[in-house]
């Protein structure tokens, strides 16, 4: 299994020309370390009030285990990471520079973190920067610049290519997501913009924001379809949009570290970029050490937040990789959350998934 997962890093153009490449590799086998960590799992799961999803493969072995990772689960940012692929290849294929620049326009942007939101409308900003941005601090308008400049069905391609059928569902821009989530309180708010959810978020509580939405739309409570905010995202939650298997997800970003979703200098430096993000330092980085390395990506959404990536320990041939993915569900408190994620990884690591 070693001998051809570095064979794989090593041709990855060959492994790109063939997208049913993922499928031929021996049937992955079950872990000696898959009980101990189911162990700590249950006793996660059951001290906490929402769900829990885990999936983790040992990439020098192929060993590999879940936690409900066969399940359906809203992926929030996460999304972002084939985003990064996909401009990534284009870059590699010539078709684009990362220093070629996008004209932010008003409709681009959405609320959340990052600065692209504090450029003025009209500024040019270089691809790179928008890819860092999106990666290292999960900015949502960077995100729906480079999804508007790339294409999303171009993203979706490029998905579908790297993961099992099914396994992920259709990627949207996040500004969608918003207007689909509130469509489900009311249809007029697939008309909103992404300066109206800034405004809404401003508003302190679901409360306060639901009282925002009428008064934005012009409606009364009687004309929800659904009585809150909280029900309107579990609605949209039910949906396959932006959503997926936590196993699938692993194939993606297996795909990713073994060179066969880019090249050698395309994939270092995305993980490179990756091992930078800022949003995740209390998830799994917290529990999994100061001596492994994360190159990751962290998604958060109403009542969920996820983190997923590549976990090295060592250094040059001796070095261990496990990709990691986990995401937990239900629980409204974000420091809970957190809280599960940095003990998902402590549970990897002292389950001994870096050791085979």
């Amino acid at each position: 299994m070693r001998a051809l997962l570095l064979l794989a890093m090593t041709i990855p153009s060959l492994a790109v020309a063939q997208p049913g490449w993922a499928e031929q590799v021996e049937a992955w086998v079950e872990p000696p370390w898959a009980e101990r960590l189911d162990a700590r799992l249950a006793l996660l799961d059951a001290g906490f009030h929402g769900e829990l999803g885990v999936h983790v493969r040992n990439l020098e072995t192929g060993a590999r285990h879940g936690w409900r990772d066969a399940e359906s689960w809203y992926l929030a940012s996460l999304v972002k990471v084939p985003v990064a692929i996909e401009l990534m290849a284009r870059v590699e294929a010539g078709e684009m520079a990362l220093r070629d620049r996008l004209m932010l326009a008003r409709s681009d942007y959405v609320d959340g973190a990052g600065s692209t939101n504090w450029a003025s409308p009209g500024s040019a900003l270089p691809l790179r920067r928008l890819l860092e941005s999106m990666l290292v601090a999960s900015d949502n308008t960077a995100s729906d610049m480079l999804m508007r400049h790339l294409g999303v069905e171009r993203v979706n391609e490029r998905v579908r290519r790297l993961t099992p059928a099914g396994g992920l569902g259709p990627i949207t821009t996040l500004v969608d997501v918003r207007r689909r989530a509130y469509a489900n309180l009311h249809p007029d708010a697939s008309g909103l913009s992404g300066m109206d959810f800034i405004e809404l978020r401003k508003r302190d509580g679901e409360e306060a924001r639901l009282a925002w939405f009428l008064r934005r739309l012009g409606l009364s409570p009687p004309q929800l379809l659904a009585p809150s905010i909280d029900e309107a995202f579990q609605r949209y939650y039910a949906t396959d949009l932006n959503s997926g298997r936590l196993d699938a997800y692993g194939d993606l970003l297996e795909a990713l570290a073994l060179g066969r979703a880019l090249g050698p200098d395309a994939t270092a430096e995305l993980l490179a970029v990756m091992s930078r993000t800022r949003s995740g330092d209390r998830r799994l980085k917290a529990g999994l050490g100061h001596d492994i390395r994360l190159a990751h990506k962290t998604g958060t959404q109403h009542r969920l937040a996820c983190d997923a990536g590549i976990a090295t320990q060592g250094q040059g041939e001796e070095a261990r990789r496990v990709v990691i993915v986990a995401c937990v569900r239900g629980e409204l408190d974000l420091a809970r959350n957190e809280q599960m994620l940095a003990a998902v990884g402590r549970a990897v690591r002292e389950a001994g998934a870096f050791e085979g």
